[in-house]
């Protein structure tokens, strides 16, 4: 802790006072490690800065549990413990850490629904890309959470300028993914396996209406002989089997009503006009008005970002982009939704090849 304060006034020797992120560096470079054995981050630094437990003030009951939001100062109890820095040197460095913001504080995380954060990934340590600013917010970046918050020790991630990223990937599923043939390509196996799937089922459904029609044809052959005196009702054998039929009957008529409800919610079959359709809706809807991209529409498209030194890679699930399919072919008003992540229908080598700059 003595040290973390000394590196914010004083430095290591060979500079002036440091900023958070220095020392979360330094001591990552130096193999001191945190009281976890985990790797120092610029909000771990940040807090030793400011938390007034060192000083001989321990804070606690400041956060409600449950929405973590802080409570009422005079709800906040205080307790004296033993001091590791002095007062004086603490206000000192609230003193720097004020005077030299944002050099000395964390980066803000931007909140609110951008376009790719919870789906962009850092490809060299698989950390999140979180938005930054910079420039009191007039910048957007992409950058890897963990050479964020460690320094280069941690990661040599990227970090991307927001509109650059944003425009790269939306403009290369508008313009690869979202063509009728490339459709058509990336879903050929999907479609094929669908076709197969749905002709089983008919020919399944078939059988099973064809043993109801059966079973029903021999009930009414027993019904005949018994009113016409060749069979005797009371025969217990006659009673099995009129039992027997009706199971059969009844059960294959069941069997016959789920597995054609199972192909109803298969949806229509995917024509090539279908595909032709939807890829114009698709390239239409994920534009706003004001010519930006529609966040929602395109996590329906993809459902990961990896963003590598020489390129980038997108990647979706084919099943997902056919689901996407199927609805929007089979609603009066086609639309899209936010499916889970399973990385198939891109593979890497069909990455889209950027030079992100930092």
């Amino acid at each position: 802790m003595r040290l973390i304060y000394r590196l914010a006034r004083e430095g290591s020797g060979s500079s002036g006072s440091m900023g958070v992120k220095s020392i979360a560096k330094h001591l990552n470079e130096s193999g001191i490690r945190t009281r976890d054995g985990g790797r120092w981050g610029v909000d771990a630094v940040h807090k030793v800065l400011t938390r007034t437990t060192y000083i001989g003030r321990h804070r606690f009951n400041t956060k409600h549990w449950k929405s973590r939001e802080r409570k009422p100062e005079a709800e906040v109890v205080e307790m004296a413990v033993p001091p590791i820095i002095d007062a004086a040197e603490f206000e000192a460095v609230q003193t720097l850490l004020k005077s030299r913001s944002p050099a000395l504080t964390a980066p803000r995380v931007v909140s609110g629904p951008t376009l790719l954060t919870g789906i962009c990934f850092c490809a060299t340590c698989g950390g999140a890309m979180t938005l930054r600013t910079g420039k009191s917010g007039r910048y957007r970046y992409y950058t890897c959470s963990t050479k964020a918050r460690q320094g280069e020790t941690g990661c040599k991630g990227r970090t991307v300028p927001m509109e650059k990223l944003d425009s790269v990937v939306a403009e290369h599923i508008e313009q690869r993914l979202l063509q009728p043939k490339r459709l058509e390509e990336v879903l050929s196996a999907v479609l094929h396996r669908r076709k197969e799937r749905a002709e089983r089922r008919t020919t399944h459904i078939a059988e099973l209406r064809k043993r109801a029609t059966e079973a029903e044809a021999k009930l009414k052959r027993l019904y005949d002989a018994i009113e016409n005196g060749i069979a005797d009702v009371s025969d217990p054998m006659l009673k099995e089997r009129v039992t027997e039929l009706k199971a059969v009957r009844d059960q294959a008529r069941a069997d016959a009503e789920r597995a054609e409800g199972a192909l109803d919610r298969a949806g229509p079959s995917i024509t090539p006009q279908a595909l032709k359709t939807f890829a114009s809706q698709a390239r239409r809807r994920m534009r706003t008005e004001s010519g930006g991209y529609r966040r929602d529409h395109l996590r329906a498209l993809a459902q990961r970002i990896e963003v590598d030194a020489k390129e980038i890679c997108i990647m979706g699930s084919k099943s997902v982009l056919l689901r996407t399919l199927v609805a929007a072919s089979g609603a009066k008003t086609p639309g899209f939704g936010v499916p889970s992540f399973i990385p198939k229908w891109r593979a890497r080598n069909e990455a889209t090849k950027t030079q992100p700059s930092h």
